[in-house]
């Protein structure tokens, strides 16, 4: 961000709260830019006893992982996952459990992560061009290398799934 989006002054860097932020050097207008992160819900989907991961139109062959989107203005992230799967899979869906809070620094992005149970039959949009349906076992196998994210929200799933078994 170059300019102040409240007064149109350019921006300058300021030290505040011990980080480098854009300010607005019009001390009438003290517009901060935070840069705070995205919230980003992400769904690992349960369906017909095995679990979707998808391929995003614009990643390459081979590169697979959960369903995922940008949180909406209004929604609650239980909302935005349900939204998200119904657009992205044609899937009606409820949640099952809540898989955690990951940071994702390199795209200012805080991921929402969930399991969600989902009946219907699938039918991807535009942004989906490929889906892969695994067994339990066959996920927790799967490399997603690169996507360090979906790995380790598998690995909290895994936690999750194993903690719940020996209760």
């Amino acid at each position: 961000m170059k300019y102040c989006p409240e007064c149109r002054a350019e921006l300058v860097e300021r030290d505040i709260d011990d980080a480098e932020r854009a300010c607005c050097p019009n001390e009438e207008c003290g517009y901060i830019f935070w840069n705070n992160p995205t919230p980003v819900v992400a769904a690992l989907v349960k369906y017909n006893q095995h679990y979707v991961i998808a391929r995003n139109s614009q990643w390459p062959a081979g590169i697979f992982s959960l369903i995922t989107g940008f949180l909406e203005s209004g929604e609650s992230p239980e909302e935005g996952i349900i939204r998200e799967v119904k657009e992205e899979l044609g899937l009606n869906g409820r949640i099952n459990r809540f898989l955690g809070l990951h940071s994702y620094h390199e795209a200012n992005q805080l991921i929402i992560a969930f399991e969600v149970e989902a009946t219907g039959k699938v039918s991807t949009n535009h942004e989906i061009v490929e889906t892969m349906q695994l067994s339990a076992n066959e996920l927790e196998q799967y490399d997603f290398h690169p996507l360090y994210i979906t790995e380790n929200i598998i690995t909290q799933w895994q936690n999750l799934v194993k903690n719940e078994n020996q209760e």
